[in-house]
């Protein structure tokens, strides 16, 4: 359905990317990742046709219709929520145009092939039609609406009166429900809450639109992508499965290349040998010449792009705190006559990794400013624990770097006695490597800037964070430093969070804030998940969408709330069969990656040992063949270990089902 061939893209003199080739495929879900920077949204704007390429070609199909998610948009001034939201009717004029021409052309045709394939377009208009102008829109953009986080009192809101997040819900909404051929969604999660997300990503799983995704959260790529592109200095690589898929393809890929790379550059400096040796011998220059001759018309192997720099500071570790952090007790918080809370009461204790979920308007960051002594308690408590120090980040801090300093000069504001070099390494750490630390913070992209707040945050040595939204504007790249830099705090954390493999790697608790109630939860997302996966689970495709209320479950009848409670049971049984296997599955996960890892290993050394020049230099014999007999040493080794696990992973199971079916039949 659309072609791209070669296209070449320069800004100024900075080449974006060069000799850009794929295509895209009728129904096909396409995750286009790169860094910042990288030229995705402008790969956008020329597919869109916004931007013409310096080189290359753009093809599609006769009548493929486009849907963009820009990141910005500029509202309508005199539209409802609604109404905007089903003014897509703009297109039915074109399309009804077309049917006429399509009509026309099909009473001319003598060629039967031709007339079949005007008559499938035909076909295909009359059903985007009659979707764009049934009698059901009203009720499909409702849907959307409420899938999206919408209430029923925001339909008559004027646009304007939106806040930014919520206008690009709202442009989302009347994308979905134009239904194109091809949606270019360009960071459609950013402004989701978790149940939102949860509702789009069923619904794009469902449509039969193609799409090409643009997105720096893991999970909803690993859901939705049948293939990924990456865009990455200049060029562009295919990998044909999800975002998981592609870190595993590339690291292999990675590998091979970097052989490849060495043992070209290995050939090179032989050949360079041989050419100084020989080239001013008179028996001999001629074959100089000849191999002078092979050097340049040598394929050159390009250097292959080196992996970003990974957390290598060690952060000092913060004073040690009371064993009660933080606590809420019997606290009230209403804003006028609108209540958020009454009377909750919360505890958080010394190594807690609280991550807060649940929808927008929830109260998610009232409770974190609450708890950080930002947003005073209507009523009750707040106490804090012994020697508790607070670093607490929220958006509006980016107001407060000055833009006339350096991001070294930002930092190091906040060092102390830390040497420069140190804080060069840290911040080299949060990817602002050698002279980038001289950028002053004006031009600092949004990323950027979140990247350097929370480096100066984790310079104070609090021993209690409190975050909203850390990973707003990070991409991939970024969010994985920060895991990194707060996998390796040793203080308490508290953050609120709609990327889930972020909370995954964080958090050992969730907070569900749910109806001004608060519900605390073992574990990461996939334990909460599997607690509450009927509470997630529902028919997204249901009018109320996620979050609508518990009015329909409270209307059930006592069959399906036993069957409710069955399920739950079963539920905790699974979660507590999954904690006890984590550690033991995790280590057999480690022991087999290890055992691929040196079966790769043996492979190298087969070939060295196949290969005859290896057997010139005796010394390279001997160190191929130590190699050879240590490797098979380890995976002797390995597979021992890996046996051992396996078995006990095998004892868990036949436990806990001895002790689930002996709690049935009690």
């Amino acid at each position: 359905m659309l072609a791209i061939q070669g296209v070449t893209k320069c800004i100024g003199e900075r080449e974006l990317f060069k000799g850009v080739s794929f295509s895209i495929r009728p129904g096909e879900r396409i995750g286009l990742i790169g860094p910042n920077g990288a030229g995705k949204t402008t790969l956008f704007h020329i597919l869109l046709g916004e931007i013409t390429p310096d080189e290359g070609s753009v093809t599609k199909s006769r009548g493929l219709s486009l849907g963009y998610l820009p990141q910005q948009f500029i509202p309508p001034e005199d539209k409802t929520v609604l109404a905007h939201a089903m003014d897509i009717h703009r297109q039915l004029h074109e399309l009804r145009d077309e049917v006429r021409r399509l009509q026309e052309n099909l009473e001319m045709e003598s060629d039967p092939a031709l007339s079949q394939e005007l008559a499938f377009r035909q076909a295909h208009l009359f059903e985007q039609v009659e979707r764009l102008g049934g009698y059901d829109i009203e009720a499909r953009a409702a849907r959307i609406l409420k899938g999206l986080g919408f209430r029923d009192s925001q339909f008559d809101m004027p646009v304007p009166a939106l806040s930014g997040g919520w206008l690009m819900r709202l442009e989302l909404a009347r994308l979905l429900l134009s239904e194109p051929d091809l949606l270019l969604l360009d960071e459609p999660t950013n402004h989701l809450d978790l149940l939102s997300l949860l509702w789009l990503e069923e619904y794009l799983l469902n449509t039969s639109s193609a799409m090409l995704i643009v997105s720096h959260d893991r999970f909803f790529l690993n859901k939705l992508a049948q293939r990924v592109i990456e865009l990455e200095q200049g060029r562009l690589d295919e990998y044909a499965g999800n975002y998981d898929f592609y870190v595993a393809e590339k690291a292999k890929r990675q590998e091979i290349r970097l052989a490849s790379y060495k043992n070209q550059q290995d050939r090179i400096r032989q050949v360079d040998r041989f050419i100084e040796r020989n080239r001013y011998r008179k028996s001999s220059a001629a074959r100089a010449q000849s191999r002078l001759k092979l050097l340049d018309k040598m394929d050159k192997i390009e250097a292959p792009v080196t992996e970003r720099p990974e957390i290598h500071f060690a952060f000092p570790p913060p004073l040690r705190s009371g064993k009660r952090v933080l606590e809420l007790r019997q606290v009230h918080k209403a804003y006028g006559d609108h209540k958020v809370y009454s009377g909750i009461d919360l505890v958080l204790e010394r190594g807690d990794r609280v991550a807060f979920i649940g929808e927008n308007g929830a109260g998610k960051t009232t409770l974190l400013k609450m708890l950080a002594g930002a947003e005073t308690v209507t009523e009750g408590e707040r106490a804090l624990g012994h020697q508790v120090s607070l670093g607490y980040y929220a958006q509006h801090q980016w107001e407060q770097l000055r833009p006339e300093r350096t991001v070294l000069d930002e930092a190091g504001g906040v060092s102390g006695d830390l040497p420069t070099s140190q804080l060069r390494a840290l911040l080299g750490a949060f990817l602002f490597p050698g002279d980038d630390v001289l950028k002053k913070v004006a031009v600092l992209s949004g990323g950027e800037k979140a990247r350097l707040i929370l480096c100066k945050l984790l310079l104070q040595c609090p021993n209690a964070l409190l975050l909203d939204e850390p990973t707003n504007h990070l991409d991939i790249p970024s969010r994985e430093v920060l895991e990194q830099a707060l996998g390796a705090f040793s203080g308490t954390i508290c953050f609120i969070s709609h990327d889930r493999l972020f909370i995954n790697k964080i958090a050992n608790k969730i907070l569900l804030v749910e109806k001004g109630r608060i519900h605390l939860f073992p574990g990461n997302y996939d334990d909460f998940q599997n607690i509450w996966k009927d509470r997630l689970g529902e028919d997204p495709s249901a009018a109320d969408g996620p979050g609508a209320g518990d009015g329909g479950r409270a209307a059930r009848d006592k069959p399906a709330r036993r069957e409710q409670t069955q399920k739950k049971l079963e539920a905790e049984w699974r979660n507590e069969l999954y904690r006890a296997k984590k550690p033991v599955q995790e280590r057999l996960e480690q022991i087999e990656a290890e055992i691929e890892r040196v079966h790769r290993e043996l492979d190298v050394l087969n070939a060295v040992l196949a290969d005859p020049n290896t057997y010139q230099n005796g010394e390279d014999v001997q160190k191929a063949q130590k190699d050879y007999g240590q490797c098979q040493g380890r995976i002797r080794e390995l597979t021992r270990l890996w046996e051992e696990s396996a078995l006990a992973l095998e004892e868990i199971e036949e436990n806990y089902n001895r002790l689930r079916d002996k709690a049935g039949s009690g």
